[in-house]
């Protein structure tokens, strides 16, 4: 079984592009996503906002403060 990412490779790629999906849809509804919240991106991937949103939560003691702060930017209560 492969081990759980850390480091600043899980702050990478795939956390950006959560973010990416974080952002597209708030500038759309202007709320957080509910959890069951699926998000389609620019390049046709879908994306599991809601899901997504929680495991950051989850996570946040993981997360760097430019990590944390992006979060918080964007209206995460739990990130400031």
């Amino acid at each position: 079984m492969k081990a759980t990412a850390s480091g600043p490779r899980a702050g990478g790629e795939a956390f950006q592009k959560g973010l990416q999906a974080l952002q597209q849809y708030i500038a759309r509804e202007g709320a957080l996503p509910g959890r069951a919240v699926v998000e389609r991106l620019p390049d046709g991937t879908e994306h599991r906002t809601g899901i997504w949103i929680g495991n950051q939560k989850a996570r946040r003691d993981r997360h760097d403060a430019a990590q944390l702060a992006a979060l918080a930017e964007l209206g995460v209560e739990w990130a400031q």
